[in-house]
């Protein structure tokens, strides 16, 4: 017996449990509410690729999402194409991406591989947290080789401490955020865990649509091939799941404890 869950929708506590006693999950007998969850990456691109279809998915449901990017990656540009003029084609990338899929996008000016981890920037991302109101987030996971990616692990789960904080004072009333998962991204593979298997068939397509909407999807700019990768991810995962197609985040430890009266 293993610790995963096979959900169909990602919108209520009870669909995210972390300890599944059935293969899958009937999504009437979840709770029917249809919360927002932010997405936040350090780069646009990580944010539609590892986390579009649970933006997607919990929007086809009746909910809503948001994608915060800390910087616009600009500094993944080709040779033949200059840094800032590369960081525009990003944001506007996202900006279509996100209008597909429903949808907003929020993006702070970081400079590519500079985002700090400091009271600053989560302050920042606290800001946002408590304009969205979320009441889900999904970011990196901390097992990164990418220094942004850890720093926005760290700050992510700083500003999500600062955002509940009833006694600090800022532009928006404080936000309680209930709960946290990781993508399931290349970059950050040391000891990511996914246990939480979400059914993303129908939203794949749309999904690959506004992922194609970036100049590196497909190897333009001669990077890693991000389309054959988290393609295949989402069948491999499907596999898995019993499901069509599949993304596997991984749930904050923190939350995985269940309160029962009994077995």
């Amino acid at each position: 017996m293993d610790r995963r869950s096979f959900v169909q929708n990602v919108g209520s506590a009870v669909a995210w449990s972390a300890v599944s006693r059935a293969p899958s999950c009937d999504p009437a007998s979840a709770n029917s509410s249809v919360g927002k969850i932010l997405a936040v990456a350090a780069h646009p691109g990580d944010g539609l690729f590892t986390m579009g279809t649970i933006l997607a998915q919990q929007i086809q449901r009746g909910g809503s999402g948001a994608l915060l990017s800390l910087s616009l990656g600009e500094k993944g540009a080709p040779k033949n194409i200059p840094v800032e003029q590369y960081g525009e084609m990003q944001r506007g990338a996202t900006e279509r991406a996100t209008h597909l899929l429903g949808a907003d996008a929020v993006f702070l000016t970081y400079p590519d591989a500079e985002i700090p981890f400091n009271d600053e920037s989560s302050l920042r991302v606290c800001d946002v947290i408590r304009e969205q109101k979320p009441s889900m987030i999904v970011t990196h996971w901390s097992g990164s080789w990418h220094k942004d990616h850890q720093n926005c692990h760290l700050i992510v789960r700083d500003a999500i401490f600062y955002a509940g904080l009833q006694t600090l004072e800022r532009k928006h009333p404080p936000h309680a955020v209930s709960r946290i998962f990781y993508a399931d991204n290349w970059e950050d593979a040391v000891n990511f865990v996914p246990d939480t298997y979400l059914n993303i068939e129908a939203v794949y397509e749309k999904w690959l649509q506004a992922c194609d909407l970036y100049p590196m999807w497909r190897g333009q700019t001669g990077f890693f091939r991000y389309n054959d990768y988290y393609s295949s991810l989402a069948v491999m995962r499907g596999c898995l799941a019993g499901f069509k197609y599949a993304v596997a985040p991984m749930s904050d430890p923190n939350q995985r404890t269940e309160r029962v009266q009994s077995l």
